[in-house]
């Protein structure tokens, strides 16, 4: 009983130290040069997309004032039946609210406060490949299957902040081919694993598994000291 306990309480201990939601991700001065990546999946009028997937990862490289600075990296990873598509912007919400955001590399534009499509609704900033008006796209650039673009992006608040949230992130596909009745999409994110400084940090899925492995191993162990009296 007492091995149970223990490895419940371990079990305890590593669920309390996983991260917060998969699409939320705070930032504060230890997180410098702390590299997070998440996984895209394209929908469409509430419908899933099969074969419409993304990447990006954003990693915190400074901390000035009010302001804070990330270097990013996006790729459009999508395959068949997909055979055409290009990633025109991302998007996600901050916590703080945002004051200002300049872009620098593929998608050098920005929008605060405007509309995602496909039912997504408001969203505090999002960076485009083309000057627009919204978030929606426009332009014929972007990336195209398989291509990564990269660059920075600096978020501006109206004071000094010591942690900021990051949180519902989305890209915007276009020009999509290969999928009957739709041409264009939205997909959601979900971060699929972090690094600091080359040195991977399980993501809570695997933290949850080494859990349970512990328990498992615990029952196992029980059951044998049981049996060996018997066989005695």
């Amino acid at each position: 009983m007492k091995f149970l306990a223990v490895c419940g309480a371990v079990a305890a201990t590593v669920l309390s130290a996983a991260p917060a939601m998969a699409d939320s991700i705070t930032f504060d001065a230890s997180d410098i040069g702390t590299a997070y990546t998440l996984n895209y999946n394209g929908f469409s009028g509430g419908t899933d997309v099969g074969g419409l997937t993304g990447s990006t990862t954003f990693t915190l490289t400074g901390i000035n004032g009010s302001n804070y600075t990330f270097d990013y990296s996006v790729t459009n990873t999508s395959s068949a039946p997909v055979d055409g598509s290009r990633i025109s912007s991302f998007a996600f919400n901050t916590d703080p609210d945002i004051a200002s955001a300049t872009s620098t590399g593929a998608f050098a534009y920005t929008t605060l406060g405007s509309s995602y499509p496909n039912g997504i609704g408001a969203v505090d900033v999002c960076f485009k490949d083309a000057q627009t008006g919204s978030c929606s796209g426009g332009g014929s650039g972007g990336l195209d299957l398989g291509q990564t673009g990269t660059g920075s992006f600096t978020l501006g608040f109206s004071q000094p902040v010591s942690a900021l949230t990051l949180s519902d992130f989305y890209v915007r596909y276009q020009s999509i081919a290969g999928v009957p009745g739709i041409s264009s999409a939205s997909g959601s994110g979900s971060l699929t694993s972090t690094s600091s400084g080359g040195t991977p940090v399980p993501e809570p899925g695997m933290l949850g598994l080494m859990a349970g492995g512990l328990v498992m191993v615990g029952l196992a162990r029980r059951r044998r000291a049981r049996v060996r009296p018997a066989l005695a």
